[in-house]
């Protein structure tokens, strides 16, 4: 397992029972996360100091309850990037620091290559944490999501990192159409960068589903490969399905292309303990 242990506006302060304790710069909050399956608290007082919670209802959905007032967002750093947090409807707060591991990984992938105009593309972008990263190293990107909500948050996490004048492409699009273009312009791209949903709809109601349209979408994808590419970078949080099963993919349908193969688990170090947080999959393909 790859952890990100590099973080310092953020980290995990307890985790139990469902739910997990975490500081993100000087807020604290309790959000639930499946993987915590057991009812210990190794640090019960901490929980005390916590700004605000979301409970799931049990007719769905859920709820943020406020125990200190917070602003509406605020900003965390990672080393030189700077990305802007708001608490959402749904549990989450705009950004997956367990990513830090691929951003790292990216930025190096990048910078390390020795190359000049490298171009990426990032597919369900979501709030840029990626293109951020990637813009950092140097790349130009194509930042592409069917939210116009999501682009218009990563346009502020490209602007608050000091990359605003870099070259970042944003599309509020639906992914597979958007590549089939792609295709169609001859336009071609040397790292590719996809975190699908489980399951989603695009703007027009496209469905995705994970397990039934992935494979597709990775053999899509390998037609904008450029003739020598850098890096292509699966994220999952789908459960039941094994990273092994991502780097199949990828084998099989980059089989034309020489490279690299890698997959497992990211995750996130709990302060002051040796418990670690399971947080999501990777499959990658690297020159």
């Amino acid at each position: 397992m790859e952890i990100a242990r590099d973080w310092k506006d953020y980290e995990i302060l307890d985790m139990s029972d469902g739910e997990k304790l975490e500081r993100w710069e000087s807020i604290v909050l309790i959000r639930p996360d499946p993987q915590i399956i057991w009812k210990e608290k190794t640090y019960p007082e901490k929980w005390k100091t916590a700004n605000a919670r979301y409970s799931r209802s049990n007719t769905g959905g859920g709820a943020w309850k406020y125990n200190k007032r917070i602003p509406e967002s605020w900003q965390v750093h990672y080393k030189d990037l700077t990305f802007n947090i708001k608490p959402m409807g749904f549990k989450h707060t705009g950004l997956f620091p367990e990513q830090a591991v691929n951003w790292d990984w990216m930025i190096n992938k990048i910078k390390s290559s020795g190359r000049k105009d490298i171009k990426v593309l990032n597919l369900f972008a979501y709030t840029g944490g990626a293109t951020v990263a990637c813009s950092y190293a140097g790349a130009s990107v194509c930042h592409v999501d069917s939210s116009k909500g999501m682009v218009a948050w990563a346009k502020e996490n490209v602007a608050s990192s000091g990359l605003e004048n870099r070259p970042v492409r944003f599309i509020i699009d639906d992914v597979t159409k958007f590549v089939q273009r792609e295709i169609r312009r001859g336009n071609k791209y040397d790292a590719i960068i996809m975190d699908p949903p489980s399951y989603g709809r695009g703007k027009n109601g496209e469905v995705w589903q994970f397990e039934n349209n992935i494979a597709d979408l990775v053999e899509l994808c390998s037609e904008v490969l450029s003739d020598d590419p850098l890096f292509f970078l699966i994220n999952s949080y789908t459960t039941g399905i094994s990273s092994k099963v991502l780097e199949n993919i990828l084998s099989i349908k980059l089989k034309m292309k020489k490279g690299k193969l890698s997959s497992g688990e990211i995750g996130l170090p709990m302060k002051a303990s040796k418990l670690v947080l399971p947080c999501g999959i990777y499959g990658r393909w690297e020159k």
